[in-house]
């Protein structure tokens, strides 16, 4: 059955990951919001709909946000104070951010939401505070930490999901997402091929305690926001997969939105320094697309259980002679 397309606004939309693999899965994206600039531009660059580059802690903004009157909220309010790159402290300022997506859509009441995060949310008192805020607007609620190289990405990015319905019973989505995830960890070789040219690459580790060469018939560890090159005198690792040599390269600018599920025409300007951090950042489309269809899926059974209740309603209804 061919579902109605949801009417959906994005907040902390960055480049527009999430924003792509929804408007993929068939959404109608009206509107999308972020506050830094360089990945306005390239958001911009990309889509037909308006990005709204202003601050959501503004009044005017949420009034914005409402007057747009979505069916769904898509967002990942920004993620550092309780990731492992971070402080991971949530009494930092951007933690509060997450308190401030879920107070907008406690206010605007659309009918659906999906949030983003890093799987380490989990523990923060900011996602239980945020719960109760959604539980007292009324939204059943699923919560999942879905590996994105078993929903067609090729990168082991392990990320957390809260999506919500008004009236609704809690873990409604969880079995549509159980049902679609792959049996097998997606590789670099599985999605590109060879078209890289390379057989390994090195990623920079936070610690030479990790390795840091890498194989392309593995998924990708996750895609940071930086990049850097292989530093002179690079002290070999037990687990890398190869020697470093004039066949091991980092991966350029590109080819990181290219595992991060970026279609090859998706344009990137601006200056290196900013589009690794904006790639680094995004929801890779993949993963997005992974969600919505899910999503669609289940909003799909609801229409069809609905029918066929009606049907039968009008069925015990109608008089012996007209059966």
């Amino acid at each position: 059955m061919e579902k109605d397309k949801l009417k959906t606004v994005d907040l902390f939309s960055g480049c527009g990951g999430m924003s792509l693999g929804f408007q993929n899965a068939g959404y109608e994206i009206v509107a999308a919001f972020d506050n830094w600039k360089p990945a306005v531009e390239v958001y911009k660059d990309n889509f037909d709909h308006p990005i709204f580059d202003v601050n959501l802690r503004n009044k005017e903004s949420k009034e914005l946000v409402k007057e747009l009157n979505p069916n769904l909220i898509i967002g990942g309010p920004p993620c550092q104070d309780f990731s492992s790159a971070g402080k991971r402290d949530d009494t930092l300022g951007r933690a509060e951010l997450t308190i401030l997506y879920v107070e907008i859509i406690s206010t605007v009441k659309p009918q659906y939401f999906v949030m983003e995060n890093v799987e380490r949310i989990r523990k923060s008192r900011i996602l239980r505070e945020a719960i109760k805020i959604l539980k007292s607007a009324g939204y059943g609620i699923s919560m999942e930490v879905l590996d994105a190289s078993y929903c067609g990405v090729p990168q082991a990015r392990k990320r957390f999901f809260m999506v919500g319905r008004l009236g609704e019973t809690d873990d409604f989505l969880l079995p549509y997402f159980s049902k679609n995830l792959s049996k097998e960890q997606m590789t670099i070789h599985d999605y590109l091929g060879k078209s890289l040219g390379i057989e390994h690459y090195y990623r920079h580790p936070r610690s030479y305690k990790r390795r840091s060469v890498f194989s392309i018939h593995e998924p990708s560890p996750t895609i940071r926001g930086v990049n850097r090159p292989i530093p002179a005198g690079y002290p070999k690792h037990l687990g890398d997969t190869a020697d470093v040599s004039e066949n091991v390269r980092p991966l350029t600018t590109v080819e990181r939105s290219y595992i991060q599920t970026f279609p090859k025409d998706f344009i990137f300007k601006g200056s290196k320094t900013n589009l690794e951090q904006i790639i680094g950042n995004a929801v890779p489309v993949k993963l997005g697309e992974f969600v919505a269809h899910a999503l669609n899926e289940y909003i799909d059974d609801k229409k069809e259980n609905k029918l066929r209740h009606h049907g039968q309603l009008r069925l015990a209804m109608e008089p012996p002679e007209m059966k």
